[in-house]
């Protein structure tokens, strides 16, 4: 039996009827992905197996620096092939690592390759994946009609022209393209010449003319109308922590001024800033009925002289360990006492803080929408099984697991699609142990039902998307 087989990651028949009976063939519904959307635009072909799978990688390349290969091979000069064989030779390392289910998984459900990985096989993986990447199947549409996919959302900085989105739009291809609006940029006046380059680029897209903090708010906003007007419902911010420091909006002018004069906020006045414009985002997500996504927890960047040397998001960041709770708490609560709290999803890249958040969200569950506040799933370094099944323990404990929106690819890889099968497989196999265990009904339609939610009805519901 290969390692990739029908019953990967299930452990008894029952789990093994949940996810062939009522998980396997549901559609996928990608609402937070950092794909390219110049690549779906052109429907991109790939040239060979690593520019699909190791073009962009972090968590590869965290594998191939462990194993001590050379950072030529990994984000360097080395040739495609070169850096292939690279991480050929380290799968075999990566054992009780996810690297080693989703290697397998992805080689399977992309290319029919059931062999392990290692230096014996690379070679001719190598040769067979890299045919099969020239055929329309495997184009950038191609992948996406292969899994079902029936919509993705990108994550789009404010000031993009969303060209490629309007491209897409235009065409016939069947998958939804939306973008997802991120503007944590607006956020840096502690970092004045990237903030006054930020801004300009934002007067130039919204053709309004950042002559004060008004005009600057009046910018984001016409740039929040116009990827509404294309199909967004959805905004992310990715912080270290939630900003929630009361601010005037005379207090924020002036910090803004002073960031337009090239002088730098202090830590305090950064903050005091970002709950101004934090408050500001979560108002225009009300008003539109948009889902607010907060990914909280990351310590970026650690490595500041290999930050120097290849530039940010290159993998060297990890989780980090500052105060959450009651920023969070306050940010949500003056949304809410305003009459604005949108739709949202609290992400935590923390386990310990799990049953925080996850206790958080039900503080604000108001019964106008299921699940409005959503503890999200397992992101970045927590999206594999063990992780994914802490924070299905911790929101089945502390809120209602059957109105979860499920999994999200969270990548920059086409070859990302199986994380929506394992994910599903490990749901199943959790939900089957239970129902073995007695701790559930073994009625599996009751069971089944919560399953397909989990896996695609409840995100098509929630997130209000044209499909």
């Amino acid at each position: 039996m290969p390692f990739i087989h029908d019953d990967f990651l299930l452990g008894g028949e029952t789990a093994r009827r949940l996810y062939h009976e009522y998980a396997e063939d549901q559609p996928i519904l990608d609402y937070h992905c950092h794909l390219p959307p110049q690549d779906v635009a052109a429907d991109r072909r790939f040239a060979n197996l690593t520019e699909i799978w190791l073009e962009g990688d972090h968590y590869k390349w965290r594998a191939l620096r462990a194993n001590g290969i050379p950072e030529e091979l990994v984000t360097g000069a080395g040739s495609p092939k070169d850096k292939f064989l690279a991480w050929a030779s380290t799968v075999p390392a990566t054992l009780r690592n996810p690297l080693y289910h989703w290697t397998h998984l992805e080689l399977a459900r992309y290319f029919g390759i059931t062999e392990l990985l290692d230096e014996s096989t690379a070679e001719s993986i190598w040769e067979r994946a890299n045919e099969q990447l020239a055929t329309p199947e495997l184009s950038a549409h191609g992948i996406l009609a292969k899994f079902q996919v029936k919509a993705v959302c990108t994550t789009d900085d404010p000031t993009d022209d969303l060209a490629y989105h309007r491209q897409i739009a235009a065409s016939p291809l069947p998958t939804k393209v939306y973008p997802t609006f991120r503007p944590d940029k607006a956020l840096n006046v502690h970092l004045p010449v990237q903030f006054n380059d930020w801004v300009g680029r934002l007067t130039d897209v919204s053709g309004i003319e950042v002559t004060d903090f008004g005009k600057f708010l009046d910018a984001l906003q016409q740039r929040h109308d116009f990827f509404h007007s294309l199909g967004g419902r959805l905004s992310d911010h990715g912080l270290n922590q939630c900003f929630a420091v009361p601010c005037t909006e005379e207090r924020a002018a002036y910090i803004f001024e002073r960031a337009r004069a090239l002088v730098a906020a202090t830590d305090s006045e950064q903050a005091e800033f970002a709950s101004y414009l934090m408050h500001f985002f979560g108002v225009l997500d009300a008003e539109k009925g948009w889902t607010k996504q907060l990914h909280l927890m990351a310590q970026r960047s650690n490595n500041t002289r290999l930050l120097a040397q290849l530039g940010p998001d290159t993998g060297f960041d990890s989780i980090g360990d500052m105060p959450q709770i009651d920023a969070l708490s306050r940010y949500l609560d003056g949304l809410d006492q305003q009459g604005s709290l949108p739709k949202t999803i609290i992400y935590n890249l923390n386990p310990a803080w799990n049953y925080a958040f996850a206790t958080m969200a039900g503080n604000f569950q108001d019964g106008s929408v299921a699940g409005k506040i959503q503890f999200g799933s397992g992101w970045w370094f927590l999206d594999q099984k063990e992780a994914m099944e802490w924070q299905m323990n911790a929101l089945s404990n502390c809120g209602l697991l059957s109105r979860f929106v499920g999994m999200l690819t969270d990548s920059r890889s086409f070859m990302s699609y199986p994380r929506h099968e394992y994910f599903r497989r490990t749901l199943c196999n959790l939900l089957g142990e239970d129902i073995d265990k007695g701790l559930l009904p073994r009625d599996m339609g009751l069971v089944g039902a919560m399953v397909r939610g989990i896996c695609y009805g409840n995100a098509r519901d929630y997130f209000g998307l044209s499909l």
